[in-house]
């Protein structure tokens, strides 16, 4: 599978069907007419590697394969690296112009930190712990200046995103949503055209043809695209628990729980800035 996630996007579990992650491991007792029934090993990427090297595909714990553990940790280092950056910027850098300047500055480091990630290899811890530090910065300042105006936005936003967080990981654990290669191919055409309308709204804006803000207003019409926003952002993480439980399922190795952790960082960071927005909106005499 192709993940939603720029860090999927060039090291996704790649099959024969040009989706990975869509189909479970090969179970004991198919009929005869499986492909794999005789090879389970056949679509593994990890396991081929192994076969190549001469040794059978052996369990995660002892050949230091990905688990669970080692995202949940990884994603911690990663939030907590964010949380700590917003804290301090909102602790040290008072609201003022030098302080939205920084927070443009950091937003853009953070970009090209993410997009160095995106485009290599391997993952590079260093290189990910940087961004959520830099994206830690932009939001510890646009939070500070959400709470001066709407009193209490920052914390409304962080328990909507744990909300929407566990609401979709309840749903996707209780099987509800079912991540086939047609659920991502018309989640992504949804989520590209999204991203295409507010780049062209963004332009209206600049040149002045869209007046408060155009489509991003703090008005009903800015609320409905900040819900669009929203279960975007939910889409893209039933993608990201696929990717990682296929990842484990399939022997995934382990420093790749860093570009776990990296993806539901970003995926994250995307859902709470909306919710920021959206709380705002409704907070709004």
């Amino acid at each position: 599978m192709r993940s939603s996630n720029p860090v999927f996007s060039r090291r996704g579990f790649s099959r024969d069907n040009g989706y990975a992650g869509f189909n479970t491991a090969p179970q004991a007792g198919y009929a005869q007419g499986n492909p794999y029934a005789q090879n389970p090993y056949a679509n593994n990427p990890y396991a081929q590697q192994d076969l190549q090297q001469g040794a059978p595909p052996q369990a995660p714990a002892t050949t230091g394969r990905m688990t669970m553990d080692d995202v949940v940790m990884r994603s911690g280092m990663t939030l907590g690296t964010v949380a700590v950056g917003a804290i301090l910027a909102w602790a040290l850098l008072p609201i003022s112009a030098t302080s939205y300047g920084l927070a443009v500055g950091s937003a853009i480091i953070a970009f090209v930190l993410a997009m160095i990630q995106s485009f290599k290899r391997t993952p590079v811890p260093a290189l990910i712990l940087g961004y959520a530090a830099f994206e830690g910065v932009f939001l510890g300042v646009i939070s500070e200046m959400y709470n001066s105006q709407w009193s209490g936005a920052p914390f409304q936003a962080v328990l909507g995103t744990l909300a929407v967080s566990a609401a979709t990981l309840l749903v996707y654990k209780a099987g509800w949503i079912r991540v086939t290669a047609r659920y991502a191919r018309i989640g992504m055409a949804i989520a590209i055209a999204f991203v295409l309308v507010m780049a062209v709204n963004l332009l209206l804006v600049a040149f002045g043809v869209a007046d408060n803000g155009g489509l991003r207003s703090f008005g009903p019409l800015g609320a409905l695209v900040g819900v669009i926003a929203i279960l975007l952002g939910a889409f893209f993480l039933t993608l990201d628990f696929k990717q990682i439980e296929d990842g484990i399922a399939y022997g995934a190795p382990k420093n790749e729980a860093w570009l776990a952790a990296f993806g539901l960082t970003m995926t994250l960071v995307w859902i709470y800035v909306e919710m920021l927005r959206l709380v705002a909106i409704f907070s709004r005499d």
